[in-house]
């Protein structure tokens, strides 16, 4: 045997119950069941254990070995040496404490327990001895002759090592299954992805084309407009030439964002918010000083929580500009335990003629609200002290 072999713990997955059936969880509650009743009879059926503190004594000795039983096989589970060796010393002693008390079943039970377990759940170079300690005291103690005691010093040590390797194979088992259900899983994403990066293609060159197109007449036709002498009917037509012409780069940036999000390729959402507020342009409508504040770790959220983040705050900001022109606005952002928070929240400089509605992005906050149940989250609008609150929470 190589030295990884003596020296290392049985997998967590071999000292778990992890992927045992449960007919063998059940014959396995069942068996512990009958030694614990085995243990109490052997104990309390002697006449000398007849006394009123002698059956304290025994029941307490038995369920105190039955709580060690229970803190060494989380000590080995948790893979700390020491502390489980001692906690099986400590059963051993105990059993040496019930053969001088008069039980000697209770005694002879307790060693080859704690031999077998020590096979099972050790580090084989721990193993070997605590369980040469516990068949040595077994055999010591017991009445057999030699050839009874070999034979079941022999068994013993031989189911205690069969135990072992048969952890061993179920954690090899349950290793196996959870890197075959994490190749499915990988082999899933890639195949969504792929799939995404066709449908962003097929978008690029349909739509984002069209809509490149449809700007640059735009702008031909603004300028041709432009060259017209000035008059009610020309200044009509250019300022729905230059309202076309917005809407079409308003859709085409979208469109963007939107196959940035089908390649995975999207900025972190708090870089988007500080553009939605920050950046060229975003602050018309609004009062100076709009901020955006970040709480919690951040990490990266999933395309659909992302985007759904994404479109709330730009309805809500698109809304205050609709509808409280100059109203300061604060946007908070926080990353909780396992959801993402967003707050938009405007001072409500000016009164409102009605609730929300759709803005002219074609996002109302009624999808919105409907795409955030899609997801498990919630969202909440409506006026709160002085202005108007959005506020959104989805699982991240």
């Amino acid at each position: 045997m190589t030295q990884e072999t003596w020296l290392g713990w049985p997998s967590r997955e071999a000292l778990s119950r992890v992927g045992l059936t449960r007919a063998r969880r059940n014959l396995a509650w069942g068996i512990r069941a009958l030694v614990f009743g085995a243990l109490l009879w052997s104990t309390f059926s002697k006449d000398r254990a007849a006394g009123g503190w002698a059956w304290v004594a025994g029941f307490g000795l038995v369920v105190g070995c039955v709580l060690l039983a229970r803190v060494f096989f989380r000590l080995t589970y948790e893979h700390r040496l020491w502390p489980s060796v001692a906690s099986l010393l400590l059963v051993m002693g105990a059993a040496a404490g019930a053969r001088a008390a008069g039980w000697p079943v209770l005694a002879l039970v307790l060693w080859c327990g704690c031999a077998v377990t020590a096979l099972e759940r050790l580090p084989l170079a721990a193993a070997v001895p605590c369980t040469a300690v516990a068949l040595g005291a077994y055999t010591v103690a017991g009445d057999d002759n030699w050839l009874t005691a070999a034979v079941t010093v022999a068994g013993l040590g031989l189911a205690g090592y069969v135990l072992r390797l048969d952890a061993e194979a179920r954690g090899t088992a349950q290793r196996l299954l959870a890197q075959e259900r994490a190749a499915r899983a990988a082999e899933a994403e890639s195949a969504a992805l792929d799939e995404r990066a066709r449908i962003a293609r097929e978008i690029h060159d349909v739509l984002a084309h069209s809509l490149s197109a449809q700007l640059v007449h735009l702008e031909a036709a603004r300028l041709l407009i432009e060259r017209e002498p000035p008059g009610e009917f020309r200044d009509t037509v250019l300022e729905r030439v230059v309202a076309a012409r917005g809407m079409a780069r308003e859709g085409l940036a979208e469109t963007r964002q939107a196959l940035s999000a089908l390649r995975g390729e999207m900025s972190p959402v708090e870089d988007f918010l500080h553009t939605l507020i920050e950046g060229p342009g975003a602050g018309d409508g609004l009062a100076a000083g709009a901020r955006v504040q970040v709480e919690g770790e951040r990490r990266p959220l999933r395309a659909e929580a992302s985007q759904t983040v994404r479109r709330v705050a730009q309805e809500a900001l698109t809304n205050v500009r609709k509808h409280a022109p100059g109203a300061a606005v604060a946007v908070r952002l926080e990353y909780l335990a396992d959801e993402v928070a967003l707050e938009v929240r405007d001072s409500g400089a000016r009164e409102r003629a009605g609730e929300l509605t759709v803005s002219g992005c074609g996002y109302g906050l009624l999808g919105m609200r409907e795409r955030a149940e899609l997801l498990g989250g919630t969202l909440e609008a409506g006026p709160e002290e002085e202005g108007f609150v959005v506020r959104l929470r989805v699982p991240a």
